[in-house]
This record gives C-alpha cells, structure tokens and sequence, in this order.
C-alpha cells in the first residue's frame, strides 16, 4: 500500500511569508514546522514542499539561487530530524513571466501538475494524503489532485477561499490531525 504525502506550500507554511524568499538570511521558519513533519514522518506520511516561484519568472532571482536556498533549507530542516523528500516548484508565470519564463505550466497552482509529480516520483496515494497551504491556489491544487484533506492557514486569504478546507490558526492543528489520523510507524 502507497503512504500519504504531506504536501507543504513553502511561503507562508515551512517559512514565514516575505515576499519572494532568495535569500538565506531572510529565513524565517513557520512556528511548529519541524515538529509537524517530525511527527507526519512518525505516522509514516512522505513529505514534500511544492511551491510556486513567480520570483524566478519575474527575474527577481535566479533557479541556482532558489535551489542553493532550498539546499540550506532541507539542510537545516535535516539537522532537526525533519527532512523533506522533495522540493516541487514552479517557475512560471503566465503574466509576469519573463523570456522562457512567460507561460502557462499545469505544475503552477492552482494546477496539480506537482502534487502528481509527487505521486508519480514518490510513490505515494494522493487520496489519502493532506496538503497545507496559505493561498486558495494551494487548495484548489490539492483538490484538483484528489487530495481530500486539505488545510488552510488563517491570514493570507482574507476574502475567504470556495474550496472546502480546514481553517487553521497553526500548524499544531495539523499535527494533532495527523497523530490522530494515522497509525504511528
């Protein structure tokens, strides 16, 4: 049988959301991060981040950046016991993009472009896995995927998002979730 995935929008989910993150020294980690994967890699659940970068797209800052940024992140995050699988993004933009970067990509969310690489690289079931996010993208994503259970961090989204989702105030709610859910491994 397949495990379930922890899907973690980047931004906004693992760090505090500043605006298109390059660099090192802006990082900020989300209060309860490394616990909540600690405790989803206890229950047995893969873990992968999945993110889009229209920073890349808008020339902001370059793919090497984002990845050397992502190398340090795991890095730290591994130093905790809380080591992600993978790290899906998207580096298009179909408004803002520049040169290449200027395009429609179903790997952008709200496209499940990721989540299904996700699927497919990691061997994990879609259908039991969760997803959090900050964002109504994030969550039409997770849906557009079949994932069922998705979680939305309270604050970015004002207006409210369509989706159905779980409304959290911090990422301790999905930890209990979880602990609650799953079997320990």
């Amino acid at each position: 049988m397949a495990p379930p995935c922890l899907f973690l929008d980047r931004d906004g989910v693992v760090n505090v959301e500043i605006g298109y993150l390059h660099k090192i020294s802006d990082v900020q980690w989300m209060p309860g991060i490394t616990s909540l994967i600690r405790t989803a890699r206890a229950h047995g659940m893969k873990v992968a981040i999945v993110t889009n970068q229209a920073g890349i797209a808008r020339g902001m800052y370059t793919e090497d950046q984002f990845q050397d940024l992502m190398v340090w992140m795991r890095a730290e995050l591994d130093r905790e016991q809380a080591d992600v699988d993978a790290v899906y993004y998207c580096a298009h933009h179909p408004v803002h993009g520049v040169g290449e970067y200027k395009r429609e990509c179903d790997e952008r969310k709200p496209g499940p472009g990721m989540l299904l690489r996700g699927e497919r690289e990691l061997g994990i079931d879609l259908t039991t896995s969760i997803l959090v996010g900050d964002r109504c993208s994030d969550l039409a994503a997770g849906h557009a995927a079949g994932i069922e259970k998705v979680f939305l961090i309270r604050g970015t989204e004002e207006a409210g998002c369509g989706e159905p989702h779980t409304a959290i105030e911090s990422l301790a709610e999905v930890e209990r979730w979880i602990a609650e859910r799953y079997q320990k491994v």
